[in-house]
C-alpha cells in the first residue's frame, strides 16, 4: 500500500472492523444463532468540554454503508442539532450479519459530527462574519473531502480544499501563501502577480505579515491595487503576534485614514471559538484550520435496545427503541419509546414532530438525500445566537 487507507470496498465489505466483532460473527455462525435486534446510536456520556449540543453528520454515509443488506435504518436528518443522550440513529437487523459494520458505522458518525459541530460553534462565535475552513492540512489527505464537507455543512461559508469543494459543488477559497511571497521576495510583487494571473472572479486578498509590519504592508498592497483589493489577511505567527486585536485595529485605522475603507480584514492562524469573539470588533472574515480539522469527535455509542421485539439493554442504558420529538412551536424536546408517540407539546400545546426518519427499508434507500447546500441551511436555522 502506498497510502495506509481503506478503500470503499474494504469498508463496505466489513473488513474495517474491530476483531471482536468478527469473532462474534464467527461464534454465532458456528453455533447457528442469529437474532433480530434493534440498535440505537446516541451520544455516549457527555459532549466535549463546554459543549451543550452537537450537529449530527454521517447519516448519509451510514445509509450507503448498509444499503443493499436486509436492514432497516432510521436516523436524524443530516445536520440535525442534538443533545446528550438523544437517539441519533436506530437500526434493525439480524445481529450476526450486522456485527462487523459497527466499527465503521460509528467512525462515519463520530468524526464528521465533531468537525461539523466545531464549524458550527465557530460560526456562532463569528456572529454573522464568514468563517472559512482551512483544516485539511492537519489530517490524513484521504479524508480531506470529509473534513471539507462536514465543515461546510456545519456552517463554514467556504472550504480551501480543491477536491472537497468540488464534491460539495462549491468553489474552493484561498488567498496567497507565505511561500509565494518568500519566493518572490516581496508581498506586493506576489499580490500583483496574483492579480495578473488569477481569474478576476477570485477576490484579491493580500497577505501582509511575511516580512514587515502588517500596517505598512497593508497600505502598500492597497495602494498597488486600489479598488481592486478586496481584503488583507493577517496571519501573524504567535511568536510575533502580541495583541492581534490591537494589530487589526491599527490596520483598520490606517486603511480608513488613507482612503481604503473598502478593504476588508481577514484574520487566520490559531483561531478557535474562544478567540473569535474578541476579534469581531475589527475582523470581517476568518480562516480556521486546526480547530476545525482536528475537532474533538462526538463520542457516539451503539447499543442493542431490543432483541426479538423485547426491550433489552446493558447496564447503564435504557432499553427499548426510542424516538426524538421536537415541538414545532417552542422547540421543547422529548425522548419517548418508539410505540409511545406524543402529538402535542406538554409545554405549549404545539405539534410534536418525530425527528428520526427512515433511510433504509430492508436495505433499499427510501429517502431522498438533500444537497450539502440544503443541509447547511438546515444547520444554520438551528444554531443559537451565542455559545
Amino acid at each position: 500500500m502506498m497510502f495506509f487507507i481503506a478503500d470503499e470496498q474494504a469498508i463496505r465489505s466489513g473488513r474495517v472492523t474491530d476483531i471482536y466483532f468478527e469473532r462474534t460473527r464467527q461464534i454465532l455462525e458456528a453455533k447457528g444463532i442469529d437474532k433480530r435486534v434493534k440498535m440505537e446510536v446516541a451520544h455516549k456520556y457527555r459532549f466535549p468540554r463546554g459543549y451543550e449540543w452537537g450537529i449530527l453528520v454521517g447519516s448519509h454515509e451510514a445509509a450507503h454503508l448498509l444499503e443493499g443488506r436486509p436492514f432497516n435504518l432510521w436516523a436524524l436528518p443530516e445536520g440535525t442539532k442534538l443533545l446528550a443522550h438523544e437517539p441519533a440513529l436506530l437500526l434493525e437487523a439480524n445481529y450476526r450479519e450486522f456485527a462487523v459494520y459497527e466499527t465503521a458505522l460509528l467512525g462515519l458518525l463520530c468524526q464528521a459530527s465533531g468537525i461539523a459541530t466545531k464549524a458550527a460553534r465557530c460560526t456562532v462565535a463569528a456572529a454573522g462574519r464568514p468563517v472559512y475552513s482551512f483544516g485539511i492540512r492537519r489530517l490524513h489527505p484521504a479524508i480531506a473531502p470529509l473534513i471539507d464537507r462536514a465543515a461546510y455543512i456545519g456552517g463554514c461559508t467556504g472550504v480551501s480544499g480543491v477536491l472537497g469543494a468540488e464534491l460539495i459543488g462549491e468553489e474552493p477559497v484561498g488567498t496567497i501563501p507565505h511561500a509565494l511571497i518568500l519566493i518572490l521576495e516581496d508581498s506586493t510583487t506576489a499580490t500583483l502577480m496574483f492579480d495578473e494571473v488569477i481569474p478576476k472572479e477570485v477576490n484579491r486578498v493580500a497577505l501582509v505579515d511575511t516580512f514587515g509590519d502588517e500596517k505598512f504592508e497593508a497600505l502598500e498592497n492597497a495602494s498597488l491595487l486600489g479598488a481592486g483589493l478586496y481584503a488583507v489577511r493577517l496571519d501573524t505567527p504567535s511568536s510575533r503576534r502580541g495583541d492581534m486585536l490591537e494589530i487589526a485595529r491599527e490596520v483598520r485605522w490606517e486603511l480608513d485614514t488613507h482612503g481604503f475603507s473598502h478593504v476588508k480584514i481577514f484574520i487566520s492562524g490559531g483561531l478557535d471559538e474562544d478567540v473569535i469573539p474578541k476579534l469581531n470588533e475589527v475582523a470581517d472574515a476568518y480562516g480556521v484550520g486546526t480547530a476545525i480539522g482536528n475537532a474533538p469527535v462526538l463520542d457516539f455509542a451503539l447499543d442493542i435496545v431490543e432483541i426479538e421485539g423485547e426491550p433489552a439493554a446493558k447496564r447503564g442504558k435504557r432499553s427499548g427503541a426510542k424516538q426524538l420529538y421536537i415541538c414545532k412551536e417552542c422547540g421543547h424536546r422529548q425522548v419517548r419509546l418508539w410505540d409511545d408517540p406524543i402529538a402535542r407539546c406538554p409545554k405549549c400545546g404545539g405539534e410534536m414532530e418525530p425527528k428520526l426518519v427512515q433511510f433504509l427499508k430492508e436495505g433499499e434507500l427510501v429517502r431522498e438525500l438533500p444537497s450539502p447546500q440544503e443541509i447547511r441551511q438546515y444547520v444554520l436555522s438551528q444554531l443559537p445566537d451565542r455559545l
